[in-house]
């Protein structure tokens, strides 16, 4: 594994200590300008109760990585989808993922792992290093809080993990012999390299971990972080939910996913979360990605300023915006959702996204503070927990509520899109396909269309030159990484 526990023990301390980025408590940057300023030896690092918040602060910076939560990890679950067409035959900006012939040597596939177990191990750091100095804070319930987001940030880091690299939770379900594939559940500070021979768990150990990550965390976390700001970039006790719901959709899980949507969507119209951060929709869909990006429903984001950016092709928008080139590496596919004139009318407010380039190319301008890429970039949002909400009230009822009906239309709605009537569902299956495609309008560009693909077991669609890709090849998931390989005699390679 190309991380921390591949350097000499002496060095990974320090390496270690320096991955928690330090922030100055003074500055009210904390998440939008972390500035390392120090190599902090491990006795030090949790020496003052400011630098409790600053490694926590490192954390946050690490997940929003351009390799990660900044910008690639995002991209790579989009384009793998039907929804756009490689322009460019770059490959260092996604070519191989676009086209699905990533091998176990390819960038992406080493560079989104090691973010991700970097990310852990410095929660795993964190949370034990932050126990037995709580200390120091002279204030449990403080300390406790500040685990809880650690332990919040380690579950998204392996439920974004299980995505790429596992098979999805319900082909384990279906085929239980593949339940061996799962991931290395490092849970312990990696210091050095005692620990490289670590076998992968179970699909459904490391489904399990995250469950008990998020379980433990919600009650932990703030119900507010105080302010619009830290309320977007820092875990509240309302994203752990989010998450939850997303995890047990993901798994199919639509009773347990419905009950974690009974705490932060209401029966019934107007929604707005009830308790916590009172998340609810804008009504102008344009709010969501325009400066200052801190609106009730963005309930995860990761900030950027001028001073901190997801570095160079890491951007969404650089993916996205043509440019100044005039050609950017992704277009819109107009035989993708674009071209769903029914589903996406032409006065329907997401159309605003969808810009005709002089070249007649369409292209996403959901990102389009560019060359900078100063646009946040977004991880959960109100309007994806109410089309869960209708989803899988749908699928747990076996018809078509009221609520399932008013949750799909109050996302629909607010774009200008005409509402559905109950009558317009012949059965439930087409009121579920409408989400689906509902899902594919509203999260165009956010990283949405391969969770979506996957978790429910359908190919790939074919795209361009690019064929679709079933369920049944090993293509349909990463392959486990070169760098994994070489440290890790313990992990076996995906069929």
């Amino acid at each position: 594994m190309k991380h921390i526990s591949r350097i000499p023990k002496k060095a990974a301390v320090l390496a270690t200590a320096a991955l928690l980025l330090l922030v100055p408590h003074s500055c009210r940057r904390d998440l939008l300008d972390p500035v390392p300023i120090n190599t902090l030896a491990d006795a030090t690092a949790f020496a003052t109760p400011d630098r409790f918040l600053s490694n926590l602060n490192g954390i946050y910076a690490q997940l929003k990585s351009g390799q990660f939560y900044g910008g690639r990890f995002l991209v790579y679950n989009d384009i793998r989808g039907e929804e756009f067409l490689n322009e460019t035959g770059n490959g260092v900006t996604g070519l191989q993922t676009w086209n699905h012939s990533v091998f176990e040597s390819s960038n992406e596939v080493n560079n989104l792992w090691n973010a991700a177990y970097q990310t852990i191990n410095s929660c795993n750091i964190y949370i034990d290093r932050a126990d037995k100095n709580r200390s120091v804070v002279g204030n449990d319930a403080l300390v406790d809080q500040y685990i809880a987001e650690a332990r919040f940030v380690r579950a998204l880091c392996y439920h974004s993990l299980a995505r790429m690299y596992c098979p999805p939770f319900a082909d384990v379900v279906a085929n239980p012999s593949r339940d061996q594939y799962g991931l290395p559940l490092r849970l312990r500070p990696e210091i050095g390299p005692e620990n490289n021979d670590l076998p992968r768990s179970k699909v459904t150990e490391v489904y399990n971990q995250i469950l008990e990550d998020l379980n433990a965390a919600e009650p932990k976390l703030a119900a507010t972080n105080g302010s619009p700001l830290l309320n977007v970039t820092r875990a509240h006790r309302n994203t752990a939910i989010a998450l939850k719901a997303r995890v047990y959709m993901g798994m199919q899980r639509y009773s347990d996913a419905l009950n974690e949507l009974n705490k932060i969507v209401p029966a019934a119209p107007p929604f707005k979360a009830p308790t916590g951060v009172a998340h609810e929709l804008q009504s102008n869909i344009k709010n969501v990605f325009s400066s200052p990006y801190t609106t009730t429903e963005s309930i995860l984001s990761m900030p950027f300023t001028s001073n901190n950016l997801p570095g160079t092709q890491n951007g969404l928008g650089s993916y996205y915006n043509p440019g100044p080139r005039g050609i950017g590496d992704y277009s819109l596919n107009p035989k993708g959702i674009i071209g769903d004139s029914t589903a996406f009318p032409g006065n329907d407010a997401r159309r605003q996204f969808v810009l005709i380039h002089t070249n007649n190319k369409p292209y996403l301008n959901k990102f389009p503070l560019g060359p900078e890429h100063l646009d946040y970039a977004p991880v959960l949002r109100y309007a994806e927990m109410l089309l869960h909400v209708a989803e899988a009230e749908a699928r747990v009822n076996n018809a078509v509520t009221t609520r399932a009906l008013e949750a799909l239309n109050a996302v629909r709605t607010r774009s200008n899109a005409p509402a559905y009537a109950a009558g317009d569902f012949s059965t439930v299956d087409d009121f579920i396909n409408a989400v689906l495609t509902e899902r594919r309008i509203e999260f165009l560009g956010e990283g949405h269309r391969a969770f979506d693909i996957q978790r429910l077991l359908q190919p790939f669609p074919a795209k361009g030159p690019a064929p679709a890709v079933p369920p049944t090849v090993s293509e349909y998931i990463w392959p486990i990484p070169s760098g994994e390989r070489a440290t890790n005699k313990a992990i076996i390679p995906n069929p």
